[in-house]
């Protein structure tokens, strides 16, 4: 049995002489960083991002790999919809009826719910995430990569663009 698994984990105080607080600093572009310094090391950044969490009291975003926790500052979102793929089982007729598989930043995939995607101030991709887990679910940003693979899924109605998939449509404003 982990640490994380005890029903008290997150109530733990820390190490002895340590603080739960850290300057761990994810930014709008999802990038890490540790001190004001780049984390650069490709491992430990992808690490990171799977152990991205929210604390079961507070709800602050939290680093936590099951054996010990701390929180971190989000500037933006705390996941990066990285790529996106088009899911081809059961797909005809058109991008209508496949389903857009977003890649998240922590590595895992799961189909795009259209009805969550909203555009911000500066015109970026917004969306949620990870409904299924226990603390989500959580806001993500497409990366601008991301954002140009969504064209076989975008039409333009009435000088609006439509995102369409198999599991619903969302007009986005302009």
């Amino acid at each position: 049995m982990k640490p994380g698994d005890h029903p008290e984990f997150f109530r733990f105080p820390p190490p002895e002489g340590r603080s739960r607080e850290s300057k761990i600093r994810l930014d709008s572009e999802g990038r890490f960083f540790d001190h004001d310094s780049p984390v650069e090391h490709p491992k430990l950044a992808a690490a990171l991002h799977t152990w991205i969490s929210r604390h079961p009291d507070d709800g602050r975003y939290i680093l936590t790999n099951g054996y010990d926790w701390t929180y971190f500052t989000v500037d933006d979102v705390p996941f990066f919809v990285r790529s996106i793929k088009t899911e081809r089982e059961g797909c005809g007729g058109g991008p209508e009826a496949c389903d857009a598989i977003l890649i998240l930043s922590d590595g895992t995939e799961e189909p795009l719910e259209p009805s969550t995607v909203r555009v911000g101030p500066l015109g970026d991709l917004y969306l949620e995430v990870k409904h299924e887990t226990k603390d989500g679910p959580f806001d993500a940003k497409m990366t601008r990569f991301a954002q140009t693979q969504l064209g076989p899924f975008l039409t333009e109605e009435e000088g609006a663009a439509v995102l369409t998939t198999r599991r619903g449509r969302v007009r986005l404003p302009a």
